[in-house]
């Protein structure tokens, strides 16, 4: 890189060639990441930037903008007594089933979280463990459909 740094800031972000794939898969220039840990610490790491719209991973000094096939963050578990899900960089959520919608790439559950950082929420993806967890406490009543979320008892949407 060539120039002086911008003053005050960091320099510009852009692609480096790493992506998230729709199934948690982190890809370098189209080749998977084999390295377990580095794996681990980009899944932690996932932020989003809401003043530049962009997804990026921190490694020690160094940030880099990811492209995102799909969800940004994974659900990894759901705390049903909480109401709310764990995600795939650490935090938690209170998960609101009114945003579930399936993927279009495979039908997987998504749900939106992160609502301080985006109006509409950010998407994350279920696992299938956290799916079929979630999946496994519906309750039907009639026609209706409900899950115990965090002391209530709450409508599962139609998806």
């Amino acid at each position: 890189m060539s120039g002086p740094l911008p003053a005050g800031g960091p320099p510009p972000l852009a692609p480096f060639g790493l992506v998230l794939c729709h199934d948690g898969r982190f890809l370098h220039e189209g080749e998977p990441i084999r390295n377990r840990r580095l794996r681990e610490h980009f899944e932690r790491n996932v932020e989003y930037l809401a003043d530049e719209k962009k997804y990026i991973v921190r490694l020690q000094h160094f940030r880099g903008e990811v492209v995102v096939e799909e969800a940004g963050f994974f659900v990894r578990e759901v705390d049903f007594d909480a109401g709310h899900v764990l995600l795939s960089d650490g935090s938690r959520e209170a998960l609101d089933l009114s945003t579930l919608e399936a993927s279009p790439i495979d039908e997987a559950l998504l749900c939106r979280v992160k609502r301080d950082l985006a109006r509409e929420g950010l998407l994350a993806r279920f696992t299938h463990a956290a799916q079929s967890e979630l999946l496994a406490a519906v309750e039907s009543e009639g026609e209706a459909f409900f899950v115990q979320l965090g002391g209530e008892r709450v409508e599962f949407p139609e998806i």
